[in-house]
């Protein structure tokens, strides 16, 4: 399978997740509105997620998938699917043991993740959802095990649909089980908590038939003698040793996260949920396009380096790197220029209101400004992970950290919950620039040529592209025009397509052949 057809394939079914994740979301919106319970919520959901980030596609990953490919590649299938089982079981018992320490310490979680809810009925309600979700990590963990796995094997297709299943879940949970809870009684938003339990363990239960069936299912040591067994196996110990940076690195962006949602809960209710829906925006392009390319590209970069294939690294990483351009620069111009008819055309319903519909707007136009850095990270990392080199992103990582506290300071004051977006987007783009310059600096990666007429083509393009959506934004009235629903949404549309054809036009009048591209 070409690298093209794979990243297709897994955008494709990312772009499903996404889109019923913003069904989702848009039902949340218009039945629960923006308010100190949504933020409870979030704030639960946001605690699992941040143990994910350690335990799943996070550390775990940037650590498994790497020595998985490079003993495939170096030591054969039978000696891989022993390295799986041995992973599968030490996960087993660090997860079990994590959820129970998890439940029982949720208040303290709480606290450390927005002591702003403290003493309110919003941080009881957050406690008891966080206990609720806790174990989604342990599901979630698992999943990313077997995705790990399936995806070395260029089996794509399957983990990038299972996302999917969490979504139908909530979606489900919203519109069937939180009126039946009001008509109890009971807090509506409690019903949430109860979908995404759901939603994790239907994305681990099709994973592992898909798994069987390729002669891969790992089988979890559950005596004393099986446990010791896979504690000392070789590569289980290389994987802990990258680990330990790479939880350094993740633990370094976790930890800004919840400073971020720690000032957030301390400004204007409903701040944490303003900052949510514009997060859940950013991840239609953060996903289509940095998730999938790195979902593609780490195996592929540790298979070549474990070969000790110079060209093809380097010219994966180019392929990269031009896609990212292509796709990122016109995104962010679009963000930029037409946050709010896009914000109120999908949420401006139900208990959401106008004036929250300009709130998400301003923080979707701060995440906006780092969209180019965000979607890079996702190449770019993946080139250091597949050399098993966890430090240097993580030391630019914790400066990172430092540099988004500090512009923090300087825009939280004056943009509130805008500032923290923009402190995000910002940094973000100095993370990227960093971890670009050192790649070039060991000579992993050497760009090819035609990079400065590639770089002024899209800029042109994307200008033009932005010229006609700020036209579009201030000619109409979107938040007025939600009187007429399917009116406002056909606009939209109009307004995107034409967006599209005016870039790829502009970049097809330049001699810009993006068909070539993609191939190559």
């Amino acid at each position: 399978m070409s690298l093209f057809k794979a990243a297709s394939t897994v955008s494709l079914l990312t772009l499903a997740s996404r889109v019923t994740g913003l069904v989702r979301d848009l039902i949340m919106a218009s039945m629960f509105g923006a308010n100190a319970l949504t933020d409870a919520f979030n704030v639960a959901f946001r605690i699992p997620n941040l143990f994910r980030r350690l335990f799943a596609e996070g550390a775990f990953s940037q650590a498994f998938i790497p020595v998985l490919a490079t003993t495939k590649t170096q030591d054969g299938e039978e000696r891989t699917r022993a390295l799986v089982a041995n992973v599968a079981t030490v996960l087993f018992w660090v997860l079990l043991l994590t959820c129970v320490v998890g439940v029982a310490g949720a208040p303290v979680l709480v606290w450390l993740l927005a002591s702003g809810l403290d003493g309110s009925h919003a941080h009881e309600a957050a406690v008891l959802m966080t206990r609720w979700m806790f174990p989604y990590i342990g599901f979630m963990s698992l999943v990313a095990l077997c995705a790990g796995v399936l995806n070395t094997w260029k089996q794509f297709a399957v983990p990038a649909a299972t996302p999917v299943l969490l979504n139908v879940c909530m979606i489900a949970a919203a519109v069937l089980l939180a009126p039946w809870m009001g008509r109890q009684g009971l807090e509506p938003i409690y019903a949430m908590a109860a979908g995404v339990m759901l939603g994790g363990v239907l994305q681990l239960a099709v994973q592992l038939p898909v798994l069987k069936k390729l002669g891969l299912l790992p089988r979890i040591g559950l005596s004393p003698v099986a446990v010791r067994a896979a504690w000392s196996d070789g590569g289980v110990r290389r994987i802990l040793a990258l680990m330990a940076p790479a939880l350094l690195g993740v633990g370094v962006a976790q930890v800004s996260l919840m400073i971020n949602t720690q000032i957030a809960s301390y400004l204007t209710p409903g701040s944490v949920t303003w900052l949510f829906y514009a997060d859940r925006l950013m991840e239609f392009p953060t996903a289509l396009l940095g998730v999938a390319l790195g979902v593609v590209l780490t195996p592929q970069l540790a298979s070549a380096k474990a070969a000790g294939d110079a060209q093809r690294y380097s010219g994966m990483l180019d392929w990269g790197l031009r896609l990212v351009v292509l796709l990122a620069v016109p995104s962010a111009v679009a963000l930029l220029t037409f946050a709010e008819p896009l914000v109120a055309t999908l949420f401006h319903r139900g208990a959401l209101q106008g004036s929250d519909v300009s709130q998400i707007a301003v923080a979707l136009v701060g995440y906006g400004a780092g969209l180019l850095g965000l979607v890079a990270i996702k190449v770019l990392a993946p080139g250091y992970f597949a050399s098993q080199d966890m430090r240097t992103p993580v030391k630019i990582a914790m400066a990172v950290l430092v540099l988004t506290q500090v512009l923090n300071v300087v825009l939280v004051p004056w943009l509130a919950h805008a500032g923290l977006a923009l402190s995000i987007g910002l940094a973000a783009l100095v993370n990227a620039l960093w971890l670009l310059i050192g790649l070039l600096r060991r000579g992993a990666y050497q760009p090819g040529p035609g990079w400065v007429k590639y770089g002024l083509q899209v800029l042109a393009a994307s200008a033009l592209l932005g010229a006609f959506l700020l036209w579009g934004q201030g000619h109409w009235n979107w938040q007025a025009l939600g009187a007429h629903e399917w009116q406002r949404a056909g606009l939209m549309a109009l307004m995107l397509g034409g967006a599209g054809m005016v870039y790829f036009g502009v970049l097809l009048a330049t001699g810009l052949r993006v068909r070539t591209l993609l191939r190559r």
